[in-house]
């Protein structure tokens, strides 16, 4: 995929790094070695972090100024990796939905980026460009019905929006079928080698959870 970042996100966050990761997966329902990362994941996440503290981490921090830049209150539209680990400081589970979708929550509450996981073989074009969400703009999130996205970042294809740090599109959702993967990592913090380390992780994820080689990646900016 070609990547776009327009001019309405890099005025509100000129040193934005985002990371691309492309692969042939196999996917499936659950994966048991998966989840025994997950809790382990979880644990770390709930001796090194409290509901207070999570908004100060780089990552999530850098997220919530963009939005607030681009018009929208975070605390309502929260951006999915904070929600992840929020929901772990809470002490509830994750919720379990399939081995892909699973190891990019994974990915998320390592690192602390929203990271998109789509179905590339649902993409329109060859182009997705990452800009800010308009007021009416047609948008279905995952689970969540029609999303109002006016001031969010958005990743727009052909056709329309297909992902927000908030929520990802229905459209383009990860299934049981997808065997085209596409990750995206928002790095609104502009640290490049963190964004690349969150990207080689997902990689190693899909080798051993998915089949796969590990894809492509590569940053854009």
């Amino acid at each position: 995929m070609e990547i776009i970042v327009s001019e309405e996100i890099r005025s509100v966050c000129p040193n934005f790094v985002g990371a691309c990761l492309e692969a042939q997966v196999e996917n499936s329902a659950y994966c048991e070695p998966l989840w025994d990362e997950i809790q382990r994941q979880a644990e770390q996440c709930r001796r090194e972090l409290t509901t207070e503290t999570l908004k100060d981490l780089p990552s999530i921090a850098a997220t919530r100024r963009v939005y607030k830049a681009c018009g929208k209150d975070p605390s309502r539209y929260r951006p999915a990796s904070e929600q992840l680990i929020r929901r772990l400081l809470q002490g509830k589970d994750l919720y379990q939905i399939d081995t892909l979708v699973d190891l990019i929550n994974v990915a998320s509450i390592a690192y602390g980026y929203s990271i998109g996981g789509f179905d590339a073989d649902r993409f329109e074009g060859t182009t997705l460009t990452l800009g800010v969400g308009r007021e009416g703009e047609p948008y279905e999130g995952i689970g969540r019905g029609q999303l109002n996205i006016a001031g969010l970042p958005v990743y727009r294809d052909r056709l329309g929006g297909v992902g927000t740090p908030t929520s990802d599109s229905e459209r383009t959702k990860i299934t049981l079928a997808t065997r085209h993967l596409v990750v995206l990592i928002n790095g609104y913090d502009g640290n490049e080698e963190r964004v690349m380390a969150n990207a080689t992780f997902i990689q190693a994820l899909c080798r051993s959870y998915a089949h796969s080689d590990g894809g492509t990646c590569h940053l854009f900016r």
